[in-house]
C-alpha cells in the first residue's frame, strides 16, 4: 500500500510540476550568449527570462505537452518548438539567428518643431508596490507596464521617463520598448479593463534598450535617452518598461496619475502572453519627451 501511495504522489508531482529544463541561449554561428531572452509558452503565462549570460531554467508541466515553447529576443528570429519534442529531445541549449533589417534611406526636409511631453507627467499619487512578487500592475520578471502616447503629428522620440517615489532595491534592470499600434485604439470614456491580443502592437526597435537602476543613482526619476536611435513616429505609440532582472530586497514605489475621461495604461504578463490589459483609472507616471512638427 505504501508503495502505491508513494507512486501516486510521484505521478501527481510529475503531472503538476513536469520537468525542469535548463540551458544557454546562444547566437548561432558565433556561440555568444544572448542575455534577457523571453522564454515561455504562448498564451499560458508560463515562462522565464535568461540571465545576462544567456542561462535559463524553466519548469514545464506535462499538461502543456501539446503547446508551443518560444525563445524570443529583439534583433533575432524567434525559435519555436512543441513542448513534448523539447522535453523528449532534452535540447537544453538553443541558438537564435540574428535578424537582418533592410534600412531604406530617409531624406527629411527641414521642419520647424517644438518640444512636448506626452503621457502621464504627474507625481501626486503613489503606487503601492513593495516587492517584485507583487502582482499589482504585473510586477514580475518579463512583465511590462506602459503608457499609450497620443499624438496626431510626427514625433521625434528624445527621452522616456518614469517618476519614482522611492527605490531601495540594489538594482533593477529594465528593457525599454516602443510600440506602434496595428489598429486604431480609442482611449476615451472607457471605465473598464479591456483585453487586446498581443498583435495589437508591433515593436519598432531593432535592438534592445536596457537601463540599470540602482538605489544609489535613482532619486526621483528614471530617464532613458533615446536620441541616438533616431526614432521618428507617425501618430500614437506605446512606451513600456519591462522587468528583466531584480537584485536584492526592498521597495519600488512609483508616482501615478488618475485620469477621469481617458485610459492610457497598458500592461501584460510577458511578451509571450495572450493579451494586453488596457486599464482605466490610475496609471504610472511614464512620459516621453518628443519634438513634434509645428
Amino acid at each position: 500500500m505504501k508503495f502505491f501511495i508513494i507512486l501516486g504522489f510521484l505521478y501527481i508531482n510529475v503531472l503538476l510540476y513536469g520537468q525542469t529544463i535548463s540551458g544557454i541561449v546562444l547566437e548561432k554561428d558565433s556561440d555568444i550568449p544572448i542575455g534577457y531572452v523571453n522564454i515561455g509558452i504562448v498564451g499560458k503565462n508560463v515562462g522565464t527570462i535568461s540571465d545576462q549570460n544567456g542561462r535559463y531554467t524553466l519548469q514545464i508541466s506535462t499538461q502543456y505537452s501539446n503547446d508551443t515553447l518560444i525563445f524570443s529576443s529583439i534583433g533575432y528570429h524567434s525559435f519555436s518548438v512543441k513542448v513534448s519534442d523539447f522535453l523528449k529531445l532534452n535540447i537544453g541549449n538553443v541558438s537564435l539567428v540574428q535578424r537582418a533589417y533592410e534600412l531604406t534611406e530617409v531624406i527629411v526636409p527641414p521642419r520647424r518643431v517644438r518640444e512636448r511631453k506626452l503621457g502621464n507627467t504627474g507625481n501626486i499619487l503613489r503606487s503601492n508596490l513593495r516587492t517584485p512578487t507583487c502582482t499589482a500592475w504585473g510586477f514580475w520578471l518579463g512583465s511590462e507596464i506602459g503608457i499609450f502616447m497620443e499624438s496626431n503629428r510626427t514625433s521625434f522620440l528624445k527621452e522616456v521617463n518614469w517618476n519614482i517615489a522611492n527605490f531601495t532595491y540594489d538594482s533593477i534592470i529594465f528593457r525599454v520598448n516602443v510600440y506602434k499600434p496595428t489598429e486604431k485604439i480609442d482611449t476615451k470614456f472607457n471605465r473598464h479593463t479591456v483585453y487586446f491580443p498581443n498583435t495589437i502592437f508591433e515593436n519598432i526597435l531593432i535592438s534592445p534598450v536596457y537601463v540599470t537602476v540602482t538605489k544609489e543613482d535613482v532619486k526621483n526619476i528614471i530617464s532613458v535617452d533615446l536620441r541616438h536611435l533616431n526614432i521618428v513616429l507617425e501618430g500614437d505609440f506605446l512606451v513600456t518598461f519591462e522587468y528583466v532582472k531584480v537584485s536584492g530586497n526592498g521597495e519600488f514605489i512609483y508616482h501615478c496619475i488618475a485620469r477621469i475621461f481617458t485610459a492610457r495604461n497598458f500592461y501584460r504578463r510577458s511578451r509571450l502572453s495572450s493579451r494586453w490589459d488596457f486599464e482605466w483609472g490610475v496609471g504610472p507616471s511614464i512620459w516621453a519627451l518628443v519634438d513634434v512638427e509645428r
